[in-house]
């Protein structure tokens, strides 16, 4: 998808001149800002961009010219900087959501290096400051999660001036709904966490499928090829094609994602391995592992869950018994079948040949089986 990869390309530059010219306001104010400019660059640095991807060929799928290479053939097009606008937009909106998950989950390390919060305890125990370092640490990254949503507002709203009044406007109130489903999927997932042990088992693999709905795939896949479709003027019957197309791929994404938390190689997710086990994620895989398994060993499980303790000796016990006991092979099928549903919905869908051939190639990368 070389046409992807140059797109990768013109949404990181356009990142990287949006933190420059916010680079010079925060320094106005103090010097002292320039350890959290620095880790904002750094949150928005690199990175797959799926979710300005998405953008992008949602817009594509129904205002494209249907060329194999659009970013060439519609360079001149005056809506084309708008929509790598609101693509990076969404980018910065991702590494928001990034940096407040790291604090909600106690997570010591993102992509390969320290989260947020414990570079900020890192900054405060080598300047030997006042007070607890964690507390400096959560409350720095706080407010740096809140200074990256606040920019990818500023950078979807900068791409107003790109296009058409009432596409942006459509656009924006699919991006306005987006952050409202991360923040219930991001507190459904923290209640259930918490909340589990009062609620039946019978409705724990609902609840676990709830979560990844609101939590991951309606922002990872559905909603940016939702506001990618309405910035560019889609039919109800277009958007509605990109929906049934980016929810189901959405699940998928999300349960390759919790099977990469528990089996992944931390050279390739950049986080320890298992570290979804410690941090106790109550995810579609666990719901199906409890289904499975006897009384004995389905308690030995919950007793594990949630424990940041655990050695490499107790993950490989757990990965086990996920593993014979089905729950792998059954999370493996469900994505098949989602992956499969979403294709179908693609197929017929009226939109762009070049975008629904490179959606085609997206549910494959997302979705790739990487352990």
């Amino acid at each position: 998808m070389p046409e992807s990869t140059r797109l990768v390309d013109v949404i990181q530059l356009r990142i990287d001149e949006f933190i420059a010219r916010r680079r010079v306001e925060l320094l106005e104010a103090s010097p002292q800002l320039d350890p959290v400019v620095a880790l904002a660059s750094d949150y928005l640095a690199g990175g797959k961009r799926f979710r300005g991807l998405f953008c992008y060929w949602g817009w594509q799928a129904v205002a494209g010219s249907g060329s194999a290479d659009p970013l060439a053939v519609d360079a001149a097009s005056a809506d084309l900087p708008g929509i790598v606008l609101a693509a990076s937009a969404l980018e910065v909106f991702h590494a928001a959501a990034l940096v407040h998950d790291d604090i909600m989950d106690n997570s010591d390390t993102r992509r390969g290096a320290p989260s947020a919060h414990r570079r900020f305890e890192m900054l405060h125990r080598e300047g030997t400051w006042a007070g607890s370092p964690e507390t400096f640490g959560r409350s720095a990254a706080l407010l740096l999660g809140d200074l990256l949503l606040g920019w990818s507002d500023d950078l979807f709203d900068s791409a107003r001036t790109h296009l058409p009044a009432a596409a942006h406007a459509a656009g924006r109130r699919e991006f306005a709904r987006m952050r409202t489903d991360v923040s219930a999927g991001q507190y459904l997932d923290i209640l259930e966490e918490n909340a589990w042990v009062a609620h039946s088992d019978d409705t724990a693999l609902s609840r676990a499928h709830r979560v990844i709905v609101y939590k991951s795939a309606k922002y990872t896949i559905e909603a940016p090829l939702a506001i990618g479709g309405s910035l560019g003027g889609g039919s109800d019957a277009q958007l509605q094609a990109l929906r049934s197309f980016g929810l189901p791929l959405g699940v998928a994404y999300q349960l390759r994602d919790d099977l990469l938390g528990v089996f992944g190689d931390p050279e390739v997710t950049g986080k320890p391995a298992g570290d979804d086990v410690r941090e106790g994620k109550r995810t579609v895989l666990i719901a199906l592992a409890r289904q499975r398994l006897s009384g004995s060993a389905r308690n030995l499980l919950d007793e594990l869950l949630g424990d940041p303790s655990l050695d490499a000796s107790q993950i490989d016990t757990i990965r086990s018994t996920l593993t014979e006991c089905g729950a792998v092979d059954a999370v493996e099928e469900i994505i098949n079948h989602n992956v499969g549903v979403a294709i179908r919905a693609l197929d017929e869908a009226p939109l762009s040949a070049s975008a629904r051939s490179n959606l085609r190639d997206l549910a494959a990368t997302v979705t790739a089986r990487a352990f």
